[in-house]
């Protein structure tokens, strides 16, 4: 195999977490995902439910949600928690190889030669029609809470790393989901890590 870890970035609803569990037994590698929340709430001592709401999030939608928390602060508890994702990622990726989705991997391993960088997007209705057979109908307002989860995982990846999430050029390979389909995402995934 060419690329011994592949980073998935995914709009909310695109079946980032389904793609890459595919591509992982595809190659006969480890997937991580909700790995990293347990390893960084063990690394910090952090609730489940705090590193689950800010490891990927920003606080709100409001493109000033992290006006009052500055990187220099290296002791706050958002600083220590990127830390710790970082920590923890680097680890996994040393040790197997690995699909890796989401929290910023990307770009926590940008460097690595033997790193493939997948985004996965979606049209709003193919997204919405995903959420609805993982979870049943949505209303309205969880529409909006789909549009407002993009818009916060874009906020909170723009805050660490100064790159724009999604955009095609910080990525190896951009996927359209709703048009090429689950099969088709994992088909070309595992043929570009090779």
């Amino acid at each position: 195999m060419g690329k011994r870890v592949i980073t998935i970035g995914r709009e909310f609803g695109s079946g980032g977490r389904t793609i890459g569990r595919q591509v992982a037994k595809e190659l006969g590698i480890e997937f991580y995902d909700k790995d990293i929340i347990r390893n960084v709430v063990k690394e910090t001592g952090f609730t489940q439910k705090y590193v689950e709401q800010y490891g990927e999030y920003a606080p709100s939608a409001d493109q000033f949600a992290y006006s009052f928390v500055g990187l220099d602060d290296r002791t706050s508890p958002i600083m220590l928690l990127w830390e710790a994702e970082q920590k923890v990622i680097r680890q996994f990726a040393e040790e197997k190889s690995c699909v890796i989705v989401g929290s910023a991997a990307d770009y926590i391993l940008r460097d690595r030669d033997d790193c493939l960088r997948v985004f996965l997007y979606a049209d709003e209705e193919t997204k919405e029609k995903r959420i609805a057979e993982l979870y049943g109908a949505i209303s309205l307002k969880e529409k909006n809470r789909v549009h407002d989860m993009d818009v916060r995982r874009g906020l909170n990846y723009k805050y660490f790393t100064g790159q724009e999430w999604g955009k095609a050029q910080n990525y190896d390979l951009a996927l359209n989901r709703g048009t090429l389909g689950i099969d088709r995402c994992v088909e070309l995934i595992v043929e570009a890590a090779k």
